[in-house]
């Protein structure tokens, strides 16, 4: 019983879905839906030696480095590119190995891999300070970077993040977790319980379809080892860089809970919390507009 309560807290049980998972087979040559015919990316880079791969979008002079999640790459904040203002920020989004535009970089996934990675992107892209904004997995990506980063960062923006104690899986979790990377039924139940089951099988479909396209299966089961034995640690009363905790008040406990709440506080102490009401864990698929208006506030701030 205390085993299932583990998974249901999760999201990764049979009852957790409400909405029928639409058949997607990926077959041998990866997903079956084509993608759309035009982008909105301008000039996207693809991954050149240890230069994550990334799009630059705008000319600020304020310049935001944007991070994705374990089930999706940039293309999860594409819905968030028509309300964003080119005109006084710079966003770059960056894609992790393994995943979109640096889908054929290969390596060992882990969590000072990763950092190292997006510092020397920045340095690469010669961007003396940055905003960060990070999401899920990539909520512990960017504290490590924040607290690495110094003085160059501005802010972080953390969007259902992985909590700074990490996410702790046992073995029946990680069975379940690895589940979803092989099986289109327990992405999809994974997927409805951290949106509250509240959408229908389009929205189902989209995001599977987003899953599946966003990475190799190798990356995948190495960024999920990553976050479930990763933990930060060290020094974090000393980050200088304002932190703002963004959750969204339909997601599973564990990304809005009082515990994840409490491990940022001990951590940081100058942290802020938000929630938003009528979201989930992707908010970003799920609110844009209020998601952009989130990470320009934090923008447009001190620092």
């Amino acid at each position: 019983m205390q085993r299932r309560t583990v998974l249901k807290g999760f999201g990764l049980t049979a009852t957790a879905a409400i909405v029928t998972t639409p058949a997607f087979a990926q077959g041998a040559g990866g997903a079956a839906t084509a993608p759309p015919s035009s982008s909105p990316w301008p000039s996207p880079q693809s991954a050149t030696g240890s230069q994550l791969g990334h799009c630059r979008i705008g000319n600020g002079p304020a310049v935001c480095v944007v991070l994705h999640e374990w089930l999706g790459d940039h293309v999860n904040w594409e819905s968030v590119l028509p309300y964003l203002d080119p005109a006084r920020y710079t966003f770059v989004f960056t894609d992790l190995r393994g995943y979109g535009w640096s889908r054929a970089m290969g390596g060992s996934y882990t969590l000072d891999e990763a950092v190292s990675d997006v510092l020397h992107t920045v340095d690469q892209l010669a961007l003396t300070r940055f905003h960060l904004v990070g999401h899920s997995m990539s909520g512990l990506v960017a504290q490590k970077i924040a607290l690495e980063a110094g003085s160059r960062l501005q802010s972080v923006t953390l969007f259902s993040p992985v909590p700074p104690s990490g996410f702790r899986a046992d073995e029946a979790a990680m069975k379940a977790l690895n589940a979803v990377i092989d099986e289109d039924e327990a992405a999809g139940r994974a997927i409805t319980a951290r949106t509250s089951s509240r959408y229908g099988a389009g929205w189902l479909r989209r995001k599977l379809a987003i899953a599946r396209e966003a990475s190799t299966v190798e990356a995948k089961r190495g960024y999920l080892t990553m976050f479930t034995s990763s933990v930060i640690s060290g020094e974090t009363h000393a980050l200088a860089a304002p932190m703002h905790v963004v959750t969204g008040a339909l997601d599973i406990p564990f990304y809005r809970g009082e515990p994840l709440r409490n491990s940022f506080a001990l951590a940081y102490p100058g942290v802020t919390f938000e929630i938003i009401d009528d979201a989930g864990h992707y908010s970003m698929l799920e609110t844009p507009v209020r998601v952009a208006s989130i990470i320009e506030k934090r923008l447009a701030g001190p620092g």
